[in-house]
């Protein structure tokens, strides 16, 4: 089994300023990191998340979705402690970590950034929200309907960075062709029910990208409250040594930008990306260089008839 097409698309929704999101889409490894922080701590903090997964992934051999995310609340429990300006920031992130060969995915949770599975027209939720109104649900003092109003729904009961060790949920699906999973952060959920979600994963008709791009439109019709992220990613049958091999265009050009901005962090993430948005830049930069050649010609045939 290997992984087939993938998607990931950012938004800084309607009412935010910045993008405090960023995500990994490189396969077999995918992740969403949502930010929180003064300033632009919590830009910084989910960058070091997703930048520490790829990092570490590069340069390490066998490790857990776990290990993964314990090396990212490091990173940012670091710098909280180096630099004033950052302290006290945090980072959701849901990690998957795809194992062709044993046909299973890995999950590592720590926030309420959601991972689901949508398999034969079933959608489930395998994360579990670590926050305040998700565990007064899961005691029974609230119902689901409350939850969806409480005013402190905003409120984190668990994050990267805050202490030296967090602890991690981690989660191993036995995976089927055909699986589709969904790495998103709380911007969408605020926004759309499971339901919702469901009715839009059916309408793209198995297609990933266009499922994802159309989560971050409904969550922005719905009032785009929060930064919305979604990654997406099928498995199919096949070699695993080939992951990645048949990813499309529109993924490949996303984690392009992702880690040119990751690089510079803080910054802002940029707003949807459309398929082929790639194609544009190289097409203007040749155009550039065609037109630098025959100005040139011009001014040697100019040269030589003077």
């Amino acid at each position: 089994m290997k992984v087939g097409r993938t998607t990931c698309v950012t938004d800084k929704g309607r009412r935010r300023l910045r993008n405090e999101d960023a995500y990994v889409c490189s396969p077999p490894l995918f992740a969403v990191a949502d930010g929180m922080g003064g300033a632009q701590a919590g830009e910084l903090a989910s960058r070091l998340a997703a930048t520490s997964l790829e990092e570490f992934t590069q340069t390490h051999g066998e490790l857990t979705a776990a290990d993964l995310v314990q090396e990212a609340n490091a990173r940012i429990y670091r710098r909280s402690r180096e630099d004033p300006a950052a302290a006290g920031m945090g980072s959701t992130i849901t990690v998957a970590l795809v194992d062709g060969t044993a046909g299973a995915v890995s999950l590592a949770h720590v926030g309420d950034s959601r991972a689901y599975l949508l398999r034969s027209g079933s959608l489930e939720q395998l994360t579990a929200d670590h926050s305040l109104v998700a565990e007064l649900v899961r005691s029974g003092r609230l119902t689901e309907e409350e939850a969806e109003n409480h005013p402190q729904r905003s409120v984190i009961t668990r994050v990267l960075g805050t202490d030296p060790d967090v602890d991690v949920d981690t989660l191993t699906v036995v995976a089927e062709p055909g699986d589709l999973f969904l790495l998103c952060s709380d911007g969408l959920t605020a926004m759309l029910r499971d339901e919702d979600i469901l009715q839009v994963l059916e309408a793209a008709d198995g297609d990933p990208d266009q499922a994802a791009r159309a989560l971050v439109d409904a969550a922005n019709r719905a009032g785009g409250d929060d930064n919305i992220t979604v990654v997406a990613f099928e498995l199919v049958e096949g070699d695993p040594s080939s992951d990645g091999a048949g990813v499309d265009e529109t993924a490949e050009n996303v984690q392009a930008v992702r880690d040119d901005t990751a690089a510079v962090a803080p910054v802002a993430a940029e707003p949807v990306r459309r398929h082929g948005a790639g194609k544009g830049g190289r097409l203007v930069a040749l155009a550039a260089v065609l037109l630098g050649l025959a100005a040139a010609i011009v001014l040697l045939w100019w040269g030589i008839s003077g």
